[in-house]
């Protein structure tokens, strides 16, 4: 098996590790921990390293535990965050813990018979009969405030970022996340916890709270957090969140993500969110390199990760839905996309709404001149359709006055017309 911590180390995914830690999981197969909340029915490429080092963790033959936050995502983690966090009811965290199991069965093995097989556990389960007064009198005690208030997170909000303070709920949620450490330590023998470098002031404090209970070993390692190479923060857009729900955030709009990342954001990234072995990353840097308009590590980066997160059949379409823009295609190309991916293709072209009513029957040259302005005039368009430079659904135009048919519309409602190679605009039919 391989060495979890060299994996991580070439793949530049370890900011902080507690000593011991290496030579712990060189003896023995070591059971750990990722916590996630679930404050929504998806996790979104922010959650994505997280999720890597539990897949690359059970890779060298250790077993993960996935920890869905039930509880503690009712109260809201403060570390980096500036105010406190909407609290989700326990309809919407259960239906919201469903969906997220699911998408981590895409990266983890939950199903086999072998020993390290990754599991699922919710804090819920533990926490839901926990009164507030065995909870302070069995937990609280072991940990004083002064630990408390010196972490860097407590501290953020407390010294002016946050504009109302630090809530008491807030304020407990270290000890609570203290407390799943601590739970799963001596219910799974669970001695390893995972994640963010935001997590290390919530992980030593449940590492500190092992130490003086049962007083059994504990270790942390952390994954740094991922930014572009301009410094902001991985995985915004401007239009929020890339999500690996495809609901979400369509397989084209996920591919497209990946395939528009820098060169350097490239390099770091495909170590970080790809399974790939390290030759091969290193090969396909070195022919990136010797000519990068080609954006072979892009492509690369973004086949593996779309493949992962969605399937082989979605990047097959995302990639035909690029040639469609961006390359030679045809009119059985733009047939094989489904709706939303035909939406998203076409978003930044113009858009004209017509009745389909008005618009069947009716010769091409004025639906396209007077019903949808594509044309500024039907000279203009005879003059482009004589010269081949009109398009219908990636076909040549042979004459303007072709009629409207019901089997010319995309998906029983659009249709795509094209001047010469670049100009698209997309009428849709009400």
């Amino acid at each position: 098996m391989k060495n979890f911590v060299e994996e991580l180390t070439w793949r530049g995914m370890i900011h902080q590790m507690m000593p011991g830690t290496d030579e712990l999981l060189r003896k023995e197969q070591v059971t750990a921990y990722l916590g996630i909340d679930p404050t929504a029915d998806s996790l979104h490429i922010g959650h994505l390293c997280g999720v890597m080092m539990l897949r690359h963790f059970q890779r060298c033959g250790h077993k993960p535990l996935a920890l869905v936050g039930g509880a503690t995502g009712m109260i809201g983690d403060p570390s980096g965050k500036s105010q406190e966090r909407n609290l989700l009811d326990e309809q919407t965290l259960a239906h919201n813990v469903k969906c997220i199991k699911e998408q981590l069965a895409r990266f983890l093995d939950f199903d086999s018979d072998a020993p390290n097989k990754a599991e699922l556990v919710n804090n819920y389960d533990w926490m839901k009969d926990f009164t507030f007064l065995a909870f302070a009198r069995d937990i609280g005690k072991h940990i004083t405030v002064n630990y408390m208030m010196a972490k860097e997170s407590v501290q953020k909000r407390l010294n002016g970022e946050a504009r109302d303070g630090l809530s008491f709920t807030e304020f407990t949620y270290q000890l609570l996340q203290g407390y799943d450490f601590l739970y799963l330590n001596e219910h799974k023998n669970c001695k390893l916890q995972l994640g963010g470098a935001d997590q290390w002031g919530n992980i030593t404090t449940g590492s500190e709270l092992i130490r003086r209970t049962n007083g059994n070993e504990c270790y942390a390692l952390t994954c740094p957090l991922v930014t572009k190479s301009d410094g902001r923060k991985f995985g915004k857009t401007e239009s929020g969140n890339i999500w690996l729900d495809r609901n979400r955030t369509s397989p084209y709009q996920f591919y497209q993500f990946w395939l528009n990342v820098p060169d350097e954001d490239a390099e770091r990234y495909i170590k970080i969110f790809t399974s790939l072995e390290k030759d091969e990353i290193d090969s396909v840097i070195a022919e990136h390199r010797t000519d990068p308009g080609r954006r072979i590590l892009q492509k690369r980066l973004a086949e593996e990760v779309t493949v992962m997160v969605h399937s082989q059949q979605d990047l097959e379409m995302a990639q035909e839905a690029s040639n469609i823009l961006f390359g030679k295609s045809t009119k059985e190309s733009l047939l094989k996309l489904d709706e939303q991916t035909l939406l998203d293709v076409f978003a930044g072209v113009p858009h004209y709404e017509v009745e389909k009513s008005a618009v069947l029957g009716k010769p091409l040259i004025e639906v396209l001149t007077a019903d949808a302005r594509v044309f500024a005039s039907k000279g203009e368009m005879r003059k482009l359709t004589q010269g081949g430079g009109v398009s219908i659904n990636k076909e040549k135009l042979a004459d303007a006055n072709n009629v409207v048919a019901e089997a010319d519309f995309l998906d029983g409602k659009y249709l795509l017309a094209q001047q010469g190679k670049k100009k698209y605009f997309l009428i849709i039919a009400k």
